[in-house]
Order: C-alpha cells, then sequence, then structure tokens
C-alpha cells in the first residue's frame, strides 16, 4: 500500500511497513527492540522511519536520549498511522483488527478496588482485544507521550489536548511510618501531618504543599519520582505522605500504615484519552468502567465515595 504521493526529495511513496516501523518504534521505545520485532534489521527499521519523517516533514521521535520518546508531532501521528494500518489490516482480514491490544496506564493504584473486576470482566467480554495495564511514572502515565491508548489519573489534569472523565472520588488518606506514633491513630488531620516532614511525589502524584492552609503547611518536604521511593521514605521515617483511599490496597507495605484522613478534600478518579479517534475500543473500555462501579453502587467498595 503506497500513499500515491512522492516525498519532497523524490523518494518513493510512503507504504504501510512505513508505518509498521514507526508504530512499532513508539510501542517498544527501541529500534533495536523494533527491529526483533519486526524481524528486520536496525538499520532498515532507522532508514524507514527516516524517510517517513522525510515525507511528513516533521521529526516524530525523540533520539536525544537512549530510550527514544515520540515527539509532540510523533504523538499526534501515532494514532493517525495505527489507525491506517488497522483499517489496511481489517481490510484483508477483518478479524485482525480486533487483536491489536488496548493500552490503559496509570502511575499508581490503578482502578483502586475496580482494577480486578474490570480486567476479568474485559478478558470475558472481548477476549480478542487484550486490555494491557502498564504503570508508568509520569503525570498522564504516558499518555501525551503516546505510550497509551488511554489512562487511568488521579486528580486535576489541565494538560492540553486531553480528554477527561471523571468515575468516581476516593477519599484521602495518611500514610505513616508504621512504627511511629502517627500509626496509632484512628484518624489524623492536616494539621497533625504538618509538624514534620511530607514526601511528595512530584513526578506522578498529585499531592503538593498546596493541600495545607498556608498558615498550616508543613516546614519541611521530601521529593521523589515514583510511589515505590515514595514508600521507602515513608517506612524510613523521613515524612509523612498523603494518598487516595486505594493506595492502601494497591500498595501495601510492611513499613507503611494508612490512616483516614479527616479534613483532606477527595480525590477524583479520571478516564483520560488524547482527544481524535484513538483506539477503537475506547468507547468500551469507558461503558465498561461506569458499569463495574454502578454494579458496585449498592455496597460501595472500600476507600470509594460517590
Amino acid at each position: 500500500m503506497s500513499t500515491g504521493q512522492s516525498a519532497g526529495n523524490g523518494g518513493r511513496g510512503i507504504e504501510v511497513r512505513h508505518l509498521r516501523a514507526f508504530l512499532a518504534i513508539a510501542d517498544e521505545g527501541s529500534v533495536t527492540r523494533a527491529a526483533d520485532r519486526l524481524r528486520v534489521t536496525q538499520p532498515v527499521v532507522s532508514r524507514t522511519l527516516a524517510a517517513l519523517e522525510r515525507h511528513l516533514g516533521v521529526r516524530l521521535v525523540d533520539r536525544s536520549t537512549h530510550h527514544l520518546a515520540l515527539t509532540p508531532e510523533g504523538v499526534a501521528f501515532r494514532d493517525r498511522a495505527a489507525d491506517a494500518v488497522g483499517a489496511f489490516d481489517a481490510a484483508l482480514d477483518p478479524g485482525r483488527a480486533r487483536h491489536r491490544p488496548l493500552r490503559l496506564g496509570h502511575a499508581w493504584s490503578a482502578f483502586g478496588p475496580y482494577t480486578t473486576p474490570l480486567l476479568r470482566t474485559w478478558q470475558e467480554r472481548h477476549p480478542g482485544t487484550p486490555l494491557e495495564l502498564l504503570r508508568i511514572d509520569d503525570r498522564t502515565a504516558g499518555l501525551t507521550r503516546g505510550e497509551v491508548d488511554a489512562a487511568l489519573l488521579r486528580g486535576p489534569v489541565g494538560t492540553p489536548g486531553l480528554v477527561t472523565e471523571v468515575l468516581f472520588t476516593e477519599d484521602r488518606v495518611a500514610a505513616v511510618a508504621a512504627d511511629g506514633a502517627l500509626a496509632a491513630r484512628p484518624s489524623l488531620s492536616l494539621a497533625d501531618l504538618a509538624g514534620g516532614a511530607v514526601v511528595l511525589n512530584t513526578v506522578s502524584g498529585t499531592t503538593t504543599l498546596d493541600l495545607w492552609p498556608p498558615q498550616d503547611r508543613p516546614a519541611a518536604s521530601v521529593t521523589v519520582a515514583n510511589t515505590d521511593d515514595w514508600l521507602a521514605a515513608i517506612a524510613a521515617g523521613r515524612g509523612s505522605g498523603v494518598s487516595g483511599a486505594s493506595t492502601a490496597g494497591m500498595h501495601p507495605h510492611a513499613g507503611v500504615a494508612y490512616v483516614p484522613l479527616d479534613d483532606a478534600p477527595p480525590l477524583p478518579v479520571l478516564l483520560a484519552r488524547r482527544d481524535g479517534p484513538g483506539h477503537p475500543a475506547l468507547p468500551r473500555l469507558g461503558a465498561l468502567a461506569r458499569e463495574i462501579i454502578a454494579r458496585d453502587a449498592q455496597g460501595p467498595a472500600s476507600g470509594t465515595s460517590r
């Protein structure tokens, strides 16, 4: 399949193989792994990508780091390329398009107590379209970089180009050292935590010092880049933390106790996607997520409120 147009430098037209090479690089984050996946050599993949970029007149992949990342133009092009390849495959084999995985990102806690029901029900109803749950330490869980098709996010998200839907809200909890005095309390307030340092995940977390009133903010903070380091710092007694109630169930830690937090606002849990056509199964994902929450309405899952 060719676009029927020649590149501006007089080269050949673009074919489906160019799109497949780009999508493999986007998925694998590596030219070498993309070549292994496509069963061709690394130079072939590099030349194919370069030809596609010349034809489009834009840089699709940022090669400045060891782990290749899509440029903003690459993120925008990925969905169009996937749709084009999917349409081509469907024309030749109508059943093949259904097998493209639906990648669902999250930075921490996924869908909370609904995670397992979502994955199991999806598998039962849509066995031909794998649902891949991917943890990516990024504020949009890889969505803006084109690494996933949709993402489960927490807290307000103002990133341009994203469409979000609030699925449910969950109470916040304090995370404190299990052997500390605060762990024995039945509940805590923000003021109780302000007496010591707080641990903030500044990469993918939602808690900032703005959660506290200006006159009662903690005097010190410890910054980390992911949930694992956040838990380790709290367990080591370097400070306390604040998170959504789902974290207690999804990220248990022997050195961390989760205690209800009385005066913190609830945390919204969002389903986000890029503004555009996207993966054809996205509407079914949103519908199933809403169905599972509604199914639980008569017996609320732990840590959630509606």
